[in-house]
């Protein structure tokens, strides 16, 4: 149980630039809802997006908000009408828990419900504390054989599955991945488990480029001064084909043209990454040549087959987290992402249990 009057140590955000630690009250979970004692808790973009402008595209900070949206925990309390989980379940959190019944969760695309709840984005409160309460629907019991960590990693994973599965990725696949950050080493993951056969990602950074190679890249890309038709000459000599599918996860205009340019014809762009909202981008190319363009937003239904394929252990992700910091120095763990040091940084919320 969390003691009578714990402290509930919170990351938050006032304002562009203004990140503080402070104390809230720990919260009483409604009837659906279970409380969690947070164990690991993973800096997102997002999140490091949110503390340096106050805002992504339509969404706004207009009152202080906690951080972290990719986390794990302990169920300390159970709301009245929850069944499937007691205290002392450990749990990974999925932060999108749809509020309505709406058209779009009848067809199971619960992500695009307009009046989702989402940790972390205005004005919702993320998980990045001691004790936070979630609907207990979207809190997923984890094997014993899968690490609070694991569990951390399966929101950024998620992405990866949504984003292979709106793809089209299967047995014998090609596939070209822009951008080597967290989002596009999971999808090289993910595809690669889904049975791409060869996979090519490219980046400006060449340590991120040394850690695709490490899990499982066949080839990588440096990118210098090439143009995009350059670009996609360089993926079709590396593959001797152009890719079925291209996974765009950098938001970078020059990278999206790349993206149409080298998908082959009839095949699939998807959109991960997300830049400015006008971006000038060759879409006759890719109207003649029948390539589908898709976005994505978030994902859904990917909790359960997330869990099972890290409890089968044919897929290592911890290889992602390179730095972790306990709560208390969060600042820091946030200065680190910002600076864009290691791959992922891993907060540690329980100061009884700082260990993977």
């Amino acid at each position: 149980m969390a003691e009578q009057g714990a402290e509930n140590l919170s990351v938050v955000v006032h304002r562009a630039g203004d990140l503080r630690l402070e104390n809230r009250s720990v919260p009483e979970p409604g009837p659906n809802e279970v409380l969690l004692r947070m164990h690991s808790v993973g800096i997102c973009g997002s999140d490091v997006h949110y503390w340096q402008n106050g805002r992504i595209g339509d969404f706004i900070i207009k009152k202080p908000m906690v951080l972290g949206h990719e986390a794990s925990g302990t169920v300390i309390k159970v709301g009245s009408s929850v069944t499937h989980l007691k205290p002392g379940d450990r749990v990974a959190i999925e932060p999108g828990a749809p509020r309505d019944i709406d058209e779009f969760c009848k067809i199971g695309r619960y992500n695009l419900s307009p009046t989702i709840f989402f940790c972390a984005t205005p004005p919702d409160d993320g998980n990045l504390c001691r004790y936070y309460a979630h609907n207990a629907s979207f809190c997923y019991k984890l094997p014993d054989n899968v690490t609070f960590e694991e569990g951390a990693l399966i929101e950024p994973l998620s992405v990866g599955i949504h984003a292979c599965r709106r793809g089209g990725v299967t047995l014998g696949s090609k596939v070209l991945i822009c951008g080597a950050g967290p989002i596009g080493l999971v999808c090289l993951l993910v595809a690669k488990m889904m049975g791409a056969a060869q996979v090519v990602i490219t980046d400006l950074s060449a340590s991120r480029l040394e850690k695709a190679k490490e899990i499982g890249a066949d080839f990588t890309i440096q990118i210098k001064k090439e143009t995009p038709k350059d670009m996609a000459c360089m993926v079709q000599g590396l593959l001797n084909c152009m890719p079925d599918i291209t996974v765009e996860c950098s938001g970078a205009e020059a990278n999206i043209q790349t993206g149409i340019y080298a998908t082959r014809s009839g095949g699939t762009l998807v959109l991960v990454g997300l830049g400015p909202e006008m971006v000038h981008v060759p879409i006759v190319n890719a109207a003649v040549r029948e390539v589908d363009i898709k976005g994505i937003f978030r994902y859904c239904n990917t909790w359960p087959m997330a869990i099972s394929m890290l409890a089968s252990k044919r897929v290592d992700i911890t290889s992602l987290v390179t730095h972790r910091f306990p709560l208390e120095k969060a600042l820091e763990a946030f200065e680190t992402t910002k600076k864009g040091l290691g791959v992922k940084v891993m907060l540690k919320c329980d100061p009884s249990d700082q260990n993977p």
